[in-house]
């Protein structure tokens, strides 16, 4: 049975490993997602309640992590990385990390989330293209791979540039 927990410091080893091992073969890797995330968590980007983990019985196998992010004066929020371990991709674990991150994302009263990747996973999940809330990223990248989320449910349009904390870029 798979359970989402909020991850603990003493996790934190665990779960780095599971994000490098994810990535290890991803196709758009640069191979440092795993030392993203303890950058993320020393920040003031970082929030603990959005740092989730996926355990099979006793076993943490997946990780997901939203930051603060800013548009314009507002405080939202990114998803990255989520981390799944290869033996158990494919079974729904993303997806599961996901839904509950946005459920807690959404009782803290963050509006947004945003995403790059993949547009066939990510739709499922309810991204749309960011620019139809007018959120611009903050790099040069093809906008069908640059999503966001409301979470709330409003009609909100944003329209500025998205800023990440500088750890994205270190």
């Amino acid at each position: 049975m798979i359970t989402i927990i909020q991850e603990q410091p003493n996790n934190y080893n665990i779960t780095e490993n599971i994000v490098k091992l994810a990535f290890e073969s991803a196709q758009h890797s640069d191979g440092n997602e795993h030392i993203l995330v303890k950058k993320l968590r020393q920040s003031s980007a970082f929030i603990p309640e959005l740092s989730l983990i996926a355990k099979n019985n006793n076993q943490i196998i997946g990780h997901i992590m939203f930051s603060k992010i800013k548009i314009n004066e507002t405080t939202q929020i990114a998803l990255a990385p989520i981390s799944v371990l290869p033996k158990f991709q494919k079974q729904g674990i993303g997806g599961m990390l996901i839904k509950e991150g946005h459920k807690i994302a959404k009782e803290l009263g963050f509006e947004f989330s945003v995403v790059l990747g993949d547009p066939l996973y990510y739709t499922k999940f309810g991204y749309i293209p960011a620019y139809n809330f007018k959120i611009k990223p903050p790099f040069n990248i093809n906008t069908e791979y640059y999503m966001a989320i409301n979470l709330q449910g409003k009609t909100t349009i944003l329209d500025g540039i998205v800023k990440y904390s500088k750890e994205f870029f270190e």
